[in-house]
């Protein structure tokens, strides 16, 4: 339970006043806060450690963590992976989080959360024209005529492979606010 300030100095003052007694500070506490027998109260445990607090820094309110932040979504950090995004959107996080220093997880959080950057996979597509719709249609309809009304008929998704390994579209990403549509033109 999330105790305040006034909860943590009374109890601090109650255990002074009934000479370090847990017991007699829990009962003050049930009856200056108007709690029922069931209730929760602060635990021995933790009343021992707000009067420790208390008397070791004047203070019963929770101790400001030392070291360092936990954090790695830094204002520099982000400023570091935006420029890093700008120069090569296209390296993998991965590579990028090795590169920065950072884990892979909190450079997906800063491209995701303080970016707005996602993913986008790269789709190989080819430019119709109004020829080629007919083309289509003409090719789908001798393709009803061919195959029989009962056959359970198969497609499956185009995939690339090159000897030299430059690029393998399924796990190739390209990172961006808005999705780049970028053309790739084949000779």
């Amino acid at each position: 339970m999330n105790w305040t300030g006034e909860h943590r100095a009374f109890i601090v003052e109650t255990f002074i006043k009934t000479n370090d007694s847990v017991t007699a500070t829990q009962r003050a506490f049930r009856l200056h806060f108007n709690l029922g027998r069931h209730d929760p109260v602060p635990a021995r445990n933790t009343i021992l450690l707000w009067v420790t607090n208390f008397r070791a820094t004047g203070s019963a309110l929770k101790r400001k963590s030392t070291g360092r932040p936990r954090t790695a979504r830094t204002p520099e950090n982000v400023a570091a992976v935006r420029a890093s995004v700008q120069q090569s959107p296209r390296r993998s996080t991965f590579k990028r989080a090795q590169a920065l220093r950072l884990s892979e997880r909190s450079l997906r959080r800063i491209l995701h959360n303080d970016l707005q950057m996602h993913p986008y996979k790269m789709m190989l597509a080819q430019e119709l024209s109004e020829r080629d719709t007919e083309t289509r249609r003409a090719l789908c309809l001798e393709i009803q005529q061919r195959v029989p009304h009962a056959a359970v008929v198969l497609c499956s998704d185009e995939a690339h492979f090159h000897l030299c390994g430059t690029v393998n579209k399924q796990n190739f990403r390209y990172w961006a606010e808005n999705n780049p549509r970028e053309l790739h033109e084949l000779n």
